[in-house]
């Protein structure tokens, strides 16, 4: 067998691998599986891409260049993989999408410069012969168009996911109308680029697509973030696949494909789970600043010690926690962990309600949880806690906000109306856990910390959880 036939079959074996990856990630149980799965095909891939290149007589620079790409690659997400916080995992999601709509944009470039900016090279001649040509602009073309826009929203969610950039939307002038816009433009500025592909038309349509990318997702409020984060892994897939059209490597389409549709997928698990369309999550409009709503005076509320939520929890035969991103920025998943097991020592029935966007990023919250080892039986989503929460005793909300906010059930007015939300108010009694009283990240002030039947405990999540371990003895 020829290192060419060796290297498509690799790419076979690789994106199998990457299926199984995806199919194991889909479970707790088997989720560490489906991770040595995908890293195991990403191996397999990027042997089989140096073999084939060397197989092609590539000049001894590009070799070079292409070993460096790919140790200097491996250094950086070695480091990342030590350094990084959970914390940090949402907008390092964000930050990594953006390279593959460059590296789209990039492709795109090449394929232009080796192909249309030369009609009369080999290349050129042969695809014109086959009929090909203005298949292959339109590939650069559409390819450039979404690795851009994936470039800069992905930029921008980064930026707003580590409060480098206000959570607010956006909110231009007509906004909707310049989106639909620019992509009436872009299918205008295609059809041209097939019929006469010409560089200037490039140069607009990468300027155009990078303002789109930065104006679709600055136009986003920070409770839609989760929604754009599953989007834009959703386009880096469709990038990977343009991509893989214009290199003519099959991985690329079918991995470029796996990704995008199960991005997509996510997206609208997502919209549902916070019940939105999609359209209306582009438009933005979520998670706008302070409104009408915000003013409304809800009285006082009321503040417990951890040595009094001990002794609720001591009477308690029912708990329920729900956790949100403060469980995560305090690292406090150890000690609730060992809280839980505490508690069902003592016979206490304790699970666990996560909301499908706790944490800004999906599955946020079970892979903390799962880190600490809290038992996977025990960890419910939000559909299948819902209704027991009338028959809770104590419900524990540990850093979460907007997930819990009554008003999306009983504010028509609320920017959040309309979204599902744990309805932890139900239980006898709820102690929620902040540091402030400051608002979520959808910037809307929650009534559920007013009410009678809760108590604030303030401060670090891990230190109160610790003292409230100690506390039961």
């Amino acid at each position: 067998m020829d290192i060419y036939s060796a290297s498509v079959a690799a790419y076979l074996v690789a994106a199998l691998l990457f299926v199984l990856a995806l199919a194991g990630l889909s479970r707790h149980e088997s989720a560490k599986l489906g991770n040595y799965f995908g890293i195991l095909g990403m191996a397999i891939a990027l042997v089989a891409t140096v073999a084939l290149a060397i197989d092609t007589d590539i000049e001894s620079v590009g070799l070079v260049l292409l070993l460096v790409a790919v140790a200097l690659g491996a250094v950086i997400g070695l480091q990342l993989a030590r350094t990084v916080e959970m914390t940090g995992m949402p907008e390092l999601i964000a930050l990594l999408h953006s390279f593959v709509g460059l590296a789209a944009v990039l492709v795109g470039w090449n394929g232009y410069l080796h192909i249309e900016h030369h009609p009369d090279g080999v290349d050129a001649v042969v695809l014109e012969a086959a009929g090909l040509l203005g298949i292959h602009s339109a590939e650069v073309f559409i390819g450039i168009f979404i690795g851009g826009v994936t470039f800069t929203g992905s930029i921008v969610a980064n930026l707003k996911l580590s409060a480098r950039m206000k959570s607010a939307p956006l909110m231009l002038p007509g906004k909707n109308l310049i989106n639909i816009g620019c992509l009436v433009l872009f299918l205008a500025l295609t059809v041209w680029f097939v019929v006469d592909p010409q560089l200037w038309l490039l140069v607009v349509v990468t300027i155009l697509a990078l303002a789109l990318g930065w104006h679709l997702v600055a136009s986003i409020g920070g409770g839609d973030m989760p929604v754009v984060v599953s989007m834009l892994n959703s386009y880096s897939g469709w990038a990977a696949a343009a991509s893989g059209f214009l290199l003519n490597n099959n991985l690329l389409i079918i991995v470029g494909a796996l990704v995008g549709s199960s991005g997509a997928y996510l997206s609208y698990i997502m919209c549902a789970a916070m019940n939105r369309s999609f359209i209306s999550v582009i438009a933005g409009g979520f998670g706008l600043e302070a409104g009408p709503g915000d003013a409304k005076d809800y009285g006082e509320h009321r503040e417990i010690q951890a040595a009094g939520v001990a002794e609720l929890l001591e009477r308690a035969s029912s708990v329920v926690i729900t956790p949100g991103y403060g469980m995560a920025v305090a690292q406090a998943q150890y000690p609730v962990a060992d809280l839980t097991a505490k508690l069902r020592a003592k016979g206490v029935d304790v699970r666990f309600g996560i909301h499908p966007v706790a944490g800004r990023l999906p599955g946020h919250m079970n892979v903390l949880l799962a880190e600490a080892k809290v038992p996977y039986d025990i960890v419910l989503e939000m559909d299948e806690i819902n209704g027991d929460f009338g028959d809770t005793d104590v419900v524990l909300v540990i850093g979460a906000n907007d997930t819990v906010n009554p008003s999306a059930a009983e504010d028509p007015a609320s920017p959040i109306a309309g979204m599902p939300v744990l309805e932890v108010w139900n239980a006898h009694d709820v102690v929620v856990f902040k540091r402030s009283m400051a608002a979520g990240y959808a910037g809307v002030q929650n009534p559920l910390f007013f009410r009678d039947n809760s108590q604030m405990l303030f401060g670090d999540a891990k230190d109160r959880v610790e003292d409230i371990v100690r506390a039961l003895g």
